[in-house]
């Protein structure tokens, strides 16, 4: 009798195991070999889980979730130039349960990331252009605050090396690593041996609960004692000269937030791939998207290496005067996790008086992870936090919104006085100025794009 209990469970492990290899390597060989539209969405995005309720969007062919690739591909030399860069996936063995376990648990092909270690050279993915370039001779001192939960060990070490690699040194007060109450062990001990080479330079935190992106990110802040915060995800590379441009426009500008163009690291091959010139924006579901750069914006002697005025941030990565920063309201404190964050701070910025800017010149590549964790939790989350944007930033236009999720309408979202008093405090504008002036487009544009 025992005996056929056990050989129902191990057939029942089996099949369930074998079922979701089978659907994992599915969807590997299909990201591989199909590169189709996909979704345009912001990194982890929990937004999939509303695909019954709305369409997706689709930015263009042959994207990478979360982040644009490039419209054409490099040339032969270019891609010669790369090999030694560049970690094929190709021969991967999808069905090795190592692979798979990565995946699951971190988003991205972690067998990869080992390999690649704690440093690798990327492209240089700048515009010719941008070699030319000269800045000013005193730029003010940046603070790089990082927040992490889980993260990956490599692909975290590889972040922080890169800012320690790539950044002048006068330039860079300090690295600060927020562990938002992280339960992996290589993050612990192990991560403090290895942070001892960068000793006085980098700054870890750990928070005692887990407090989500947005809190975490204001913890670091809050330490911070350099003239501009540079807020970067946990998972990237820097490339040549990525911060100068962004202390430049903050330095010529203190009421600016300046945000490098992200490339993009495959999740699979975790190959440094050059994106495009776009602008961030979103819909009316405030979806956050990737969208094409006006052509008067590429007036001028400039060109392709013009400052582009963007209606929105992906969130990820920006600088931004700390004071400023602080005069503006910070985060929404009472934002979990993450989520809606990026877009509430740039329609604060743009309607209080700021400015919001893409710099073709600053690139960082960014590992376009998939989603992983509690998804649940991440949607409550998300919804939250919109409804918060919402009601307090969008005026009259709420009802577009809830035109496309009524079912939003009556979902709580906590005490919004503070908020609407910072909004009279600064004396911003109205969303009808910003539809106006700086995102036309959203206007235009039918509910469900």
């Amino acid at each position: 009798m025992m005996r056929n209990v056990i050989v129902q469970f191990l057939l029942c492990g089996s099949l369930i195991f074998g079922t979701w290899t089978a659907l994992l390597c599915v969807y590997f060989y299909h990201d591989q070999e199909s590169h189709g539209q996909v979704e345009s969405q912001e990194p982890t995005s929990v937004w999939s889980l509303e695909k019954r309720l709305q369409p997706p969007i689709i930015h263009g062919p042959g994207q990478t979730p979360g982040y644009p690739v490039p419209e054409e591909r490099p040339s032969e030399n270019e891609t010669k130039e790369w090999n030694p860069f560049l970690k094929s996936g190709k021969h991967v063995k999808l069905m090795d349960p190592e692979l798979l376990h990565g995946f699951m648990k971190y988003g991205f092909n972690t067998m990869i990331s080992k390999n690649l270690g704690k440093a690798r050279p990327v492209p240089d993915t700048r515009h010719k252009m941008c070699h030319q370039k000269h800045y000013l001779a005193k730029l003010p001192t940046a603070s790089v605050v990082i927040c992490f939960h889980n993260e990956e060990f490599n692909a975290l070490l590889r972040t922080v090396s890169s800012v320690m690699s790539f950044t002048p040194h006068q330039l860079l007060e300090e690295i600060i690593l927020v562990d938002d109450m992280s339960k992996f062990d290589d993050l612990k001990e192990k991560l403090d041996c290895h942070l001892e080479k960068f000793r006085g330079k980098v700054t870890l935190v750990r928070n005692q609960r887990r407090e989500g992106l947005v809190r975490a990110r204001m913890i670091g802040a809050a330490r911070a004692s350099g003239d501009v915060l540079v807020f970067m995800d946990s998972h990237c590379e820097v490339n040549r000269m990525w911060l100068e441009p962004l202390l430049e426009a903050v330095a010529k500008n203190r009421r600016v937030a300046a945000c490098p163009i992200l490339d993009v690291i495959d999740p699979m091959t975790l190959e440094y791939q050059p994106s495009p010139v776009v602008r961030g924006a979103f819909n009316w579901h405030l979806q956050f998207k990737w969208d094409n750069v006006l052509s008067y914006e590429m007036d001028g002697p400039e060109g392709p290496i013009k400052p582009i005025r963007s209606p929105a941030m992906s969130g990820g990565i920006f600088a931004i005067n700390r004071h400023y920063f602080n005069e503006i309201g910070q985060y929404d404190k009472d934002m979990n996790l993450w989520g809606g964050e990026n877009l509430e701070l740039s329609l604060r910025i743009w309607m209080c008086g700021g400015q919001l800017f893409v710099l073709p010149c600053s690139r960082v590549g960014h590992i376009a992870k998939h989603s992983t964790g509690n998804r649940t939790e991440l949607f409550r989350a998300l919804v939250r936090n919109n409804l918060r944007l919402v009601h307090v930033w969008l005026d009259e236009y709420k009802e577009k919104f809830f035109l496309q999720r009524p079912g939003l309408k009556s979902v709580p979202y906590g005490n919004i006085s503070e908020r609407v008093e910072l909004r009279k405090r600064l004396g911003c504008k109205s969303f009808q100025w910003y539809l106006d002036t700086i995102f036309p487009e959203l206007e235009a544009s039918k509910g469900n794009q």
